[in-house]
């Protein structure tokens, strides 16, 4: 697969162009992005982070135990700034959320189960 190919397979999931959202900016611990995406186990976080990074779109840093993860904005070109863009718009936020959510495998948590059943 080509590094283009590779890239694009990467971006396509909704759960890795949050996780690129969230290493956007700045670097940030493996430890962290788990915590920001919720319902994802350690392990699933760190395959999506090891497609990311094999595809070239994070670079990683080996402090002790410790792997922080930042965007190689370089790498997406006039695709980054598009990406921004849509990262800014609050309706393609609430996409972002909704399919995150259609995707979930397992048990719905808690809350988002009640309301479904039509109790809050």
């Amino acid at each position: 697969m080509g590094a283009e190919t590779a890239a694009l397979a990467a971006i396509a999931s909704p759960r890795r162009r949050e996780i690129l959202r969230l290493a956007w900016q700045q670097e940030r611990p493996a430890g962290e992005i788990h915590r920001a995406m919720g319902d994802l186990t350690f392990g699933a976080v760190s395959q999506h982070l090891r497609a990311l990074h094999d595809a070239g779109l994070l670079e990683l840093r080996a402090v002790g135990r410790h792997r922080l993860y930042r965007a190689r904005r370089e790498a997406f070109g006039p695709v980054g700034e598009l990406l921004e863009r849509m990262w800014d718009d609050a309706l393609w936020r609430l996409k972002q959320q909704a399919e995150l959510l259609e995707r979930r495998r397992g048990p719905q948590p808690r809350r988002l189960a009640r309301r479904r059943k039509g109790t809050t």
